[in-house]
């Protein structure tokens, strides 16, 4: 750079400046993005009801999974820490696949087409994917939003409270 005119100069500065700038902006709407999804998981909690046999007692954790890998980056760790939900504290644990029998009551995962029984599936797939959970997180006007297939939730066994159902996109869905 040193050779060449004031104006280039100044002009790829700027470049950088600005690339820089977009990419932490970039970064940062995406850190938020997780921050606000690891929040609902943690608040869908209290808008849900699983069958008494789900908890061993009214002290047992309610245990949030996320399969694969974490996508959160400890955000899911900060937003449940300290919160309970009826009685029941929040405990999160990472499995290695989505499973019936991880001893989850709500899971996060690319593909919970196996999960069966009373868990809360939730994913953040696209349009038209196939085996979507139960909770959705979609992108709407550039805000963090979900679908509920109520349906599936019912044959999980699970009771959505119809407060949770009026803030879903669309209502509630039956996928």
């Amino acid at each position: 750079m040193p050779g060449w005119p004031s104006a280039i100069r100044i002009l790829l500065r700027a470049a950088v400046l600005t690339f820089s700038a977009a990419l932490s902006a970039s970064a940062s709407a995406a850190s938020l993005e997780l921050e606000i999804k690891a929040t609902y998981l943690v608040k869908f909690g209290g808008f849900v009801v699983w069958p008494d046999s789900v908890f061993a007692s009214p002290t047992s954790p309610l245990v949030i999974c996320t399969a694969g890998p974490d996508p959160f980056d400890g955000a899911l760790d900060r937003a449940a820490s300290g919160q309970t939900v009826a009685g029941h504290p929040i405990e999160v644990r990472r499995i290695g696949a989505a499973s019936s029998d991880a001893g989850c009551e709500m899971l996060f995962a690319g593909d919970p087409a196996g999960v069966h029984g009373p868990v809360l599936t939730v994913t953040d797939l696209p349009a038209g994917a196939a085996h979507k959970g139960i909770i959705n997180f979609v992108i709407a006007d550039n805000h963090v939003r979900f679908e509920i297939d109520d349906r599936a939730a019912k044959e999980h066994g699970l009771r959505i409270s119809s407060q949770l159902l009026a803030l879903a996109v669309g209502g509630h869905t039956h996928q």
